[in-house]
C-alpha cells in the first residue's frame, strides 16, 4: 500500500467516529487482522510501519487512548527486532495500556486501564498494572453478551500471586 495512503488511513482512524464500524474498517485496510464484533476506542495508536503484525480477535474492545506497538527499532528496517502482537477472542483492553511487540493476550483476558504489557497475558486472567502481573481467573469474559456485575462475579483468586512471594 502506498505510505501516504497507510499514514492517512492510520490518522483517520485515530480519531474518526464509529468504533464499531468505521474505525476497525479502517484498521483492516491497513492491513491489521480484526475479527467481528470488535470496538476500537478513540485516540488508540496502532503501529503505523508493520500494522501486519496485529491481530485481533472477535469480541474485543480496545479501550481510549492505547497503544498497541509491533516493532522496536529505530534507524534502518531490521525484520528481526519485529514482533507479532495477537489478542485473542473475547479480550478486554482497558483505557490507557501500551501493548508491546511479542505479545499475545489470551481468550478472554481483560487488561486493567494504564497497563503496560510486556509479556504474553494468560487466557482468561484479569492482568493489572499494579503488580504487573496476574491478579484473578477470568471465567465470564468482559464482552457486550455479559453484564459487568456477571464479570465481577466471575473473578476467582489466584491462590497464590508471584509479587507476594519473597
Amino acid at each position: 500500500m502506498n505510505r501516504i495512503v497507510e499514514t492517512s488511513l492510520s490518522r483517520l482512524a485515530y480519531f474518526c467516529p464509529g468504533g464499531r464500524t468505521a474505525r476497525p474498517q479502517l484498521q483492516r485496510w491497513r492491513g491489521v487482522r480484526i475479527g467481528s464484533n470488535v470496538w476500537i476506542g478513540l485516540y488508540v495508536y496502532i503501529d503505523e510501519l508493520h500494522p501486519e503484525e496485529l491481530s485481533i480477535g472477535s469480541n474485543c474492545t480496545i479501550g481510549i487512548r492505547t497503544s498497541i506497538i509491533t516493532h522496536m527499532y529505530s534507524g534502518p528496517r531490521r525484520r528481526s527486532s519485529n514482533g507479532s502482537v495477537v489478542i485473542e477472542n473475547n479480550v478486554f483492553i482497558g483505557p490507557h495500556c501500551v501493548i508491546l511487540p511479542n505479545v499475545r493476550i489470551g481468550e478472554g483476558a481483560v487488561v486493567q486501564a494504564g497497563t503496560v504489557v510486556s509479556r504474553s497475558v494468560p487466557a482468561r486472567t484479569l492482568w493489572c498494572a499494579a503488580v504487573a502481573g496476574p491478579m484473578a481467573a477470568v471465567t465470564v469474559p468482559l464482552t457486550t453478551e455479559h453484564e459487568y456485575a456477571a464479570f465481577l462475579r466471575g473473578l476467582r483468586p489466584l491462590s497464590s500471586r508471584p509479587d507476594r512471594e519473597l
